[in-house]
């Protein structure tokens, strides 16, 4: 059980910490020096590198929330239910399906290979949805938002166990 517990909080942790340190402190330090070298260039690299890291990123995700929906089957077949059982995989379910949207939809899946350095590689998501860059922007911090909070509220049950 212990085991399961580890692994479940681990994922959480690792997921919760990769999109606050991407969101809150990579995305805003990378578009403030690249747009400091070229306000139009600048944006377009930013938000290629930015749009590379999350890919990544997203993989991981998927990863995270895997082994959380795992560890918590686990959990209850091995030992007690955990507390709010059904709610904590209704909001691992809803932050993977906002991770899976975001990747998938948001920057145009995590295999698709992109040149950082080619400037359509920043307007290839929102060609690809048909949207403008500003509302794909905008869906990409709702569906981070939707994790963030999710994951706040894991964290939460888990810390008052």
């Amino acid at each position: 059980m212990i085991v399961l517990r580890y692994l479940y909080v681990l994922a959480l942790v690792v997921w919760l910490g990769g999109m606050l340190a991407l969101g809150g402190v990579a995305a805003p330090s990378v578009f403030a020096v690249l747009q400091g070298h070229g306000a139009t260039a600048g944006a377009e690299l930013a938000g290629a590198v930015i749009a590379d890291m999350f890919r990544t990123f997203y993989r991981i995700t998927y990863g995270c929330g895997g082994t959380m929906l795992v560890a918590l089957a686990g959990m209850r077949v091995l030992g007690p239910k955990p507390v709010q059982f059904n709610a904590r995989v209704a909001i691992v379910g809803s932050m993977l399906g906002a991770a899976l949207a975001s990747g998938f939809l948001v920057s145009g899946g995590p295999a698709r290979e992109q040149q950082p350095a080619r400037p359509s590689a920043a307007t290839a998501a929102p060609r690809l949805l048909g949207l403008g860059t500003e509302r794909v922007r905008n869906l990409s911090v709702v569906l981070l938002l939707i994790d963030v909070v999710g994951g706040l509220s894991l964290l939460y049950w888990e810390a008052r166990e």
